[in-house]
Order: structure tokens, then sequence, then C-alpha cells
């Protein structure tokens, strides 16, 4: 069956940066929001409803979605709660297409309920590729969708793949602006702060992605997520930090030759791609000016600086729940110093403890969810 650009879209964690910016482009394509998910935000979640008149919205959170369920009373639209509610919601029929953007590890669930044969899933949550890539890629392949990926650096990678031999591929490389810290040596980064952490230089995004960015674990977990989307070895994945955020990713084939797709540092252009593909449609964006770019540079990650990517090469040659560990420690770690609790090296000094301390057994669901409360309680209870 040849797949047809989205129709119908479902969008789970619509209140969220990529959500909000997944209804912009609804909006511009002209296409039916079918079921919106969101955690506790029921203004903005009734905004959205009034704007597209969804069958159904949910919110994870049931206080919040009390109260949405007053808000939304003069309307036909189902208000659903809590974490049975979300899936629900991803469960839908009416809908061809499901955009999965829920943050974290509790986007997981919701992934598994949206799979149904000939559905395009157009993945934004790292965390369900990397704490459970096989179990969602084989649940992706039983069930017959189509997996195509949001990020713009997996969005790229499958651009610059599209018709190439797998067997060609010698390595992919995924670009990384290097975020607010780029430069800065371990002595610097002690002192550094969560207002510093969250002040991007080019992506407007969520702040736990955005102190993602600043450690680099936001990369380290992209490149776990890419071993599962294109079957590449962790050892054919290496990141270089491009400042610029125009080249999005590379891959280098085995005859010598380097495919990058590149466009403007806008996250509306690979969730069009993801909803229009195999079909690409004008987008909202300006073209761009090649003319008028500036120089494009690229340099080696400070690994010495920025451990992350080391721990996520451990995570997977660990396997099993390894990757879940990580994910769920590091977590923990940035909510704690965006609290004010710990440092900004602490963040990946107490991820690369629980990943010691917590063991990688099994492959399961309950498994994974287990490795990542474990990881979670290790960080939080670390003095």
């Amino acid at each position: 069956m040849t797949l047809q650009p989205a129709r119908r879209v479902s969008v789970l964690g619509a209140t969220g940066s990529v959500g909000v910016q997944t209804l912009a482009v609804l909006s511009h394509l002209g296409l039916a929001a079918v079921c919106l998910t969101g955690g506790r935000n029921s203004r903005l979640l009734e905004t959205q409803a009034r704007q597209f008149a969804p069958q159904a919205v949910a919110l994870s959170d049931p206080d919040a979605a009390r109260d949405l369920k007053i808000r939304l009373a003069d309307t036909s639209v189902a208000v659903l709660s809590g974490p049975e509610g979300i899936c629900e919601a991803a469960a839908c029929e009416a809908a061809d297409t499901v955009v999965a953007a829920i943050s974290g590890l509790a986007g997981l669930r919701p992934v598994l309920a949206a799979l149904r044969p000939g559905r395009r899933l157009a993945l934004a949550n790292k965390e369900a590729l990397v704490c459970a890539g096989a179990l969602v890629t084989a649940a992706v392949r039983a069930q017959g969708c189509t997996l195509l990926p949001v990020d713009s650096e997996h969005s790229a990678l499958f651009q610059c793949l599209r018709g190439e031999d797998p067997s060609s591929v010698e390595r992919l490389v995924l670009t990384a602006s290097g975020g607010p810290f780029f430069g800065l040596d371990r002595d610097a980064l002690r002192r550094v702060t969560p207002a510093q952490a969250l002040a991007h230089p080019t992506w407007r995004m969520g702040p736990k992605i955005t102190v993602d960015s600043a450690t680099l674990m936001n990369k380290a977990l992209e490149c776990l997520e890419a071993m599962y989307l294109f079957s590449v070895p962790m050892a054919r994945i290496e990141v270089v930090v491009h400042r610029q955020s125009i080249v999005h990713s590379m891959v280098v084939f085995r005859d010598g030759a380097t495919v990058a797709q590149l466009g403007p540092p806008d996250m509306r252009l690979p969730i069009q791609y993801a909803l229009t593909f195999p079909v690409r449609m004008p987008s909202p964006l300006p073209p761009s000016d090649w003319a008028a770019a500036p120089a494009l540079t690229f340099a080696p990650p400070d690994e010495d600086a920025f451990p992350a990517l080391a721990l996520a090469r451990e995570a997977a040659a660990r396997g099993g729940t390894a990757p879940a560990v990580l994910s769920g420690a590091n977590e923990a770690a940035v909510s704690l110093f965006l609290a004010g609790e710990i440092g900004f090296l602490d963040i990946a000094a107490r991820t690369a403890a629980a990943l010691a301390a917590v063991p990688p057994d099994g492959g399961s669901l309950e498994d994974i969810l287990e490795a990542d409360r474990a990881a979670r309680a290790f960080v939080r209870a670390r003095r």
C-alpha cells in the first residue's frame, strides 16, 4: 500500500513546544485534528480545542482534566483524563496519523497504543526509542505502521538515506549546535546557572530538552535513537558541533561521498515533512538564500567537558535496560539542576553513577519502567 499524506491527525503532547508547532503546521496544511492531549495546561488545550474542534482531548492530570471539562461544557468535544485517557486518545481509530510529542518516558505507553495497521506514526518522543527501541520497532513492524522521525536530525538522516542501499552507509553524522556553553571547560561549567543553560543560541524548546542540549545529552539520546531508527551500530554514529544549525545531519557513504540535509533551524519543516511524506508541499517559511548564508563550521565535541556522548556509548554497549537507566537518571538530574539543588556538572556525574549502579536487566515494558524508576530514585537519593 502506498503511503498517502496525512489528513486526520492526533497530536499527543499538543501543549508542548513540538505540539504547538505541529498545530501550526496542521493549520497551514488545512489538516484535521482528531485528538489532542496535554499534561496539565487546561487553558491552552481549551484554546486549541476551540480552534481545531477535535473529537476528544485528554489531560494526564485529573484535576486539570476536570477543569477542562467545565471549560468545554458548551462544546461536543469529549474530555478524557489521566494516563488511560491519553492512551485512549492515542488509539483513536479516526486518525490516520499520530504525532507523538509527549516528553519523557510518559510517552511510551501512548506510542504503543497509537500503533495501528496502515497508520503513520510521526515520532518526536526520544525516550520511546531510547528506552524501548527494540520493543517499539518490533511493534511497528508487527502492526504494519510507518514510523517517521520528527526530530530535525533524524528527519535529516531519513531524507539523506531515502532510496539508498543500507549496505552502502559508512556512518551517520549528527550535528549539534553546541548549546550555550560551547568552548567552556569544566572549571567554567561548574559556575553556570539554570538561567544560562536555558538560553539556547538557536532553538526554542522546552526546559528539559534545552538543558539536555547544553550538556550534549540531547545528542547522546539522539545517537541511541538513531541506532534503532536506522539499524546502525553506535560505533558508526558520530557527532560534530555545527554552530550555525543549518546542516541538520549527514550520511557518509562507503564510496567517500557525504550527503547532507540543510535548512533553517525551524521545527515546522521536519514536522511538515513527517506529515506529508512522500510528498513535499509548500511551507510558510521563506526559501533559504544561500548567497547570504553564513560560513558553515564543524568541530569535534569536547567530551571531557561534556561526557554525555561517552555515557550513551556505555549504555549502548551494556544493552538491556541501560539506555532507560541513562534517560531516567538524566531526567531526574536535570530536574534537580533546574530546581537549583545540584550544579551543572552534577547532571552527568549523577547520571553516570546511576548507569553504574542500576543493573541493566531484561527488556520487557515492565523491566524498562522499573529501570527508569530505579534510576530516578538513585539520582534523587544521592548525596
